[in-house]
Protein backbone atom coordinates (compact mmCIF):
# COMPACT_ATOMS: atom_id res chain seq x y z
CA UNK A 1 0.00 0.00 0.00
CA UNK A 2 1.44 3.49 -0.96
CA UNK A 3 0.88 4.75 2.54
CA UNK A 4 2.19 2.51 4.46
CA UNK A 5 5.45 3.06 6.00
CA UNK A 6 8.22 -0.13 5.72
CA UNK A 7 8.94 0.88 9.29
CA UNK A 8 7.67 3.19 12.05
CA UNK A 9 10.28 4.87 14.36
CA UNK A 10 10.18 7.03 17.38
CA UNK A 11 12.78 9.19 15.24
CA UNK A 12 15.43 9.28 13.08
CA UNK A 13 17.90 8.83 16.01
CA UNK A 14 16.63 5.17 16.55
CA UNK A 15 18.38 4.18 13.10
CA UNK A 16 21.54 2.48 14.77
CA UNK A 17 24.11 0.20 13.73
CA UNK A 18 22.04 -2.90 14.81
CA UNK A 19 19.15 -1.61 12.43
CA UNK A 20 20.95 -0.83 9.80
CA UNK A 21 22.81 -4.83 9.61
CA UNK A 22 19.68 -6.43 9.96
CA UNK A 23 17.70 -4.46 7.04
CA UNK A 24 21.13 -4.50 4.63
CA UNK A 25 20.98 -0.54 4.55
CA UNK A 26 23.80 1.58 3.02
CA UNK A 27 22.03 4.69 2.41
CA UNK A 28 19.55 7.44 3.43
CA UNK A 29 16.99 9.81 2.14
CA UNK A 30 16.73 12.14 4.53
CA UNK A 31 13.52 14.57 4.99
CA UNK A 32 14.31 17.78 6.74
CA UNK A 33 12.00 19.48 8.12
CA UNK A 34 10.70 17.89 11.49
CA UNK A 35 12.83 14.86 10.86
CA UNK A 36 15.96 16.27 11.29
CA UNK A 37 15.02 19.92 12.28
CA UNK A 38 12.16 21.68 13.53
CA UNK A 39 10.38 22.75 10.36
CA UNK A 40 11.94 26.43 9.58
CA UNK A 41 14.27 26.26 12.25
CA UNK A 42 17.66 26.92 11.06
CA UNK A 43 19.38 24.58 13.49
CA UNK A 44 19.25 20.96 13.32
CA UNK A 45 17.50 18.84 16.73
CA UNK A 46 19.85 17.88 19.40
CA UNK A 47 21.39 14.65 18.76
CA UNK A 48 21.35 14.74 14.67
CA UNK A 49 24.66 15.75 14.54
CA UNK A 50 26.29 13.00 16.51
CA UNK A 51 23.65 11.01 15.11
CA UNK A 52 24.75 11.99 11.36
CA UNK A 53 28.82 11.81 12.29
CA UNK A 54 27.87 7.77 13.68
CA UNK A 55 26.17 7.07 10.35
CA UNK A 56 28.74 8.59 8.12
CA UNK A 57 31.55 6.09 10.39
CA UNK A 58 29.55 3.25 9.71
CA UNK A 59 29.64 4.20 5.80
CA UNK A 60 26.49 5.03 5.25
CA UNK A 61 25.27 7.58 2.07
CA UNK A 62 23.48 9.99 3.32
CA UNK A 63 21.29 13.18 1.08
CA UNK A 64 18.57 15.55 1.85
CA UNK A 65 15.58 15.67 -0.24
CA UNK A 66 12.88 18.30 1.12
CA UNK A 67 10.18 19.89 -0.64
CA UNK A 68 11.51 23.51 0.44
CA UNK A 69 13.36 25.87 -1.50
CA UNK A 70 17.04 25.85 -1.86
CA UNK A 71 17.53 28.88 0.52
CA UNK A 72 16.01 26.94 2.98
CA UNK A 73 17.52 24.11 2.82
CA UNK A 74 21.02 24.43 1.81
CA UNK A 75 22.07 26.44 5.20
CA UNK A 76 21.48 23.63 7.22
CA UNK A 77 21.82 21.25 4.78
CA UNK A 78 25.80 22.93 4.84
CA UNK A 79 25.83 22.85 8.74
CA UNK A 80 25.25 19.21 8.55
CA UNK A 81 27.77 18.45 6.02
CA UNK A 82 24.91 16.92 3.96
CA UNK A 83 24.51 17.12 -0.18
CA UNK A 84 20.67 17.86 -0.67
CA UNK A 85 18.03 18.33 -3.22
CA UNK A 86 15.56 20.92 -2.75
CA UNK A 87 11.93 21.04 -4.49
CA UNK A 88 11.87 17.28 -4.23
CA UNK A 89 8.50 17.29 -6.02
CA UNK A 90 7.52 14.73 -3.11
CA UNK A 91 5.63 12.83 -3.23
CA UNK A 92 6.23 12.34 -6.80
CA UNK A 93 9.62 10.13 -7.18
CA UNK A 94 11.90 12.79 -9.08
CA UNK A 95 14.07 14.04 -5.84
CA UNK A 96 14.33 10.77 -4.60
CA UNK A 97 15.07 8.73 -7.96
CA UNK A 98 17.66 11.97 -8.16
CA UNK A 99 19.18 11.60 -4.87
CA UNK A 100 19.62 7.43 -5.14
CA UNK A 101 21.53 7.86 -8.59
CA UNK A 102 23.45 10.74 -6.96
CA UNK A 103 24.44 8.34 -3.71
CA UNK A 104 25.12 5.23 -6.09
CA UNK A 105 23.18 2.53 -3.60
CA UNK A 106 21.06 0.67 -5.37
CA UNK A 107 17.10 1.29 -4.00
CA UNK A 108 17.17 -2.06 -2.47
CA UNK A 109 19.60 -1.08 0.44
CA UNK A 110 18.47 2.36 0.68
CA UNK A 111 15.70 3.98 3.12
CA UNK A 112 13.29 6.98 2.91
CA UNK A 113 12.87 8.61 5.90
CA UNK A 114 10.47 11.31 6.91
CA UNK A 115 7.52 12.58 9.05
CA UNK A 116 4.92 13.00 6.54
CA UNK A 117 2.88 9.79 5.11
CA UNK A 118 1.52 11.95 1.73
CA UNK A 119 5.31 13.46 0.68
CA UNK A 120 8.28 10.98 2.42
CA UNK A 121 6.52 7.76 2.93
CA UNK A 122 4.34 8.31 -0.70
CA UNK A 123 7.24 9.18 -2.44
CA UNK A 124 9.19 6.46 -1.41
CA UNK A 125 6.66 3.72 -1.80
CA UNK A 126 6.20 4.72 -5.72
CA UNK A 127 9.73 5.16 -6.37
CA UNK A 128 10.19 1.14 -5.13
CA UNK A 129 11.99 2.12 -1.90
CA UNK A 130 11.48 1.06 1.69
CA UNK A 131 10.17 3.48 3.69
CA UNK A 132 10.76 4.49 7.53
CA UNK A 133 8.09 7.07 9.21
CA UNK A 134 9.39 8.34 12.11
CA UNK A 135 7.29 10.69 14.84
CA UNK A 136 8.13 14.55 14.67
CA UNK A 137 10.24 15.71 16.83
CA UNK A 138 7.41 19.17 17.56
CA UNK A 139 4.33 18.68 16.98
CA UNK A 140 3.70 21.73 14.52
CA UNK A 141 0.40 24.09 16.04
CA UNK A 142 -0.40 25.38 12.49
CA UNK A 143 -3.86 24.56 11.05
CA UNK A 144 -2.49 23.26 8.08
CA UNK A 145 -0.37 20.65 9.90
CA UNK A 146 -2.79 19.84 11.97
CA UNK A 147 -4.96 18.99 9.18
CA UNK A 148 -1.97 17.03 7.44
CA UNK A 149 -1.76 15.04 10.46
CA UNK A 150 -5.78 14.22 10.81
CA UNK A 151 -5.54 12.99 7.13
CA UNK A 152 -3.21 10.65 7.71
CA UNK A 153 -4.78 9.50 10.41
CA UNK A 154 -7.18 8.28 8.38
CA UNK A 155 -4.63 5.85 6.11
CA UNK A 156 -2.23 5.41 8.89
CA UNK A 157 -3.41 4.20 12.35
CA UNK A 158 -0.62 4.99 14.89
CA UNK A 159 -1.17 2.69 16.77
CA UNK A 160 1.80 3.13 19.64
CA UNK A 161 1.74 -0.24 21.08
CA UNK A 162 3.47 -1.26 17.49
CA UNK A 163 5.86 1.52 17.61
CA UNK A 164 9.52 0.42 17.43
CA UNK A 165 10.92 2.40 20.34
CA UNK A 166 14.68 3.23 20.53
Amino acid sequence: MVFKPTFWLRSVLAIDEDFLRKHKVRALVLDMDNTLSMHGDPAAESGVPEWLDKMRSLGIKMRVVSNNTKRRVAPLAAKLGLPFTANGAKPLTFGINRAVRAMGVPKRYTLVVGDQIFTDVMAGNLAGIRTVLVEPFHLEKTWTFRLKRKAESLVFHRNYDDLEMK
